[in-house]
């Protein structure tokens, strides 16, 4: 009789809905994903949970199981200290995403994964040799493999939108942080 194939554990970070509602699809067949949500930098609170609730529904259409971390705003603040009128992709947002990439891979070494990765690389906003830097550095750190995917290219980031758009789940319309909320609403 042959054993069964047993898929690696791949902990995949979410920062919304939008950017979970393709990368899933690209990853389920190859590894057993769990979707992961640590994001203590959005604001306000009621902005996490229409965030949260996007990327469970995400999850649970994919069938994965879903992990929701409670918000810590004041670790994330401290992390980011010193930063609040840096624009966009510059120190403020590095330290932003290695405070939660660095969460997920402690999550990660401490429910026995195989792998990490991230859905921040889909944004046309984000920079992926900023976010693998951070990646590659938290793997060798943790003794997890990262993961390094362009999510965006070859039309991920339009296939993430048009699925998210289709299946009606909420839209944000900036990163998450109250300092790219204050930049929005100027």
């Amino acid at each position: 009789m042959k054993e069964a194939y047993s898929k690696p554990k791949l902990l995949l970070h979410a920062c919304c809905g939008v950017c979970s509602s393709y990368i899933p699809e690209l990853l389920v067949p190859d590894f057993e994903v769990t979707l992961y949500f640590e994001n203590s930098n959005i604001y306000p609170s009621e902005e996490f949970q229409l965030r949260a609730e996007a990327a469970r529904a995400m999850a649970d259409a994919y069938g994965i199981p879903f992990v929701e971390v409670k918000q810590d705003p004041t670790a994330w603040h401290s992390d980011v200290r010193g930063h609040a009128t840096e624009s966009e992709n510059g120190p403020r947002c590095q330290k932003c995403m290695r405070h939660r990439m660095r969460k997920a891979f402690a999550y990660a070494k401490d429910h026995g994964f195989d792998y990490v990765t991230t859905t921040m690389s889909v944004s046309r906003n984000k920079v992926i040799s900023t976010i693998n830097e951070i990646g590659y550095a938290l793997s060798e750190e943790f003794g997890i493999p990262y993961i390094d995917r362009d999510w965006k290219k070859n039309g991920g980031e339009d296939a993430s939108q048009r699925r998210s758009k289709n299946a009606g789940i909420y839209r944000q319309r900036y990163c998450g942080c109250v300092y790219s909320k204050v930049t929005r609403d100027r």
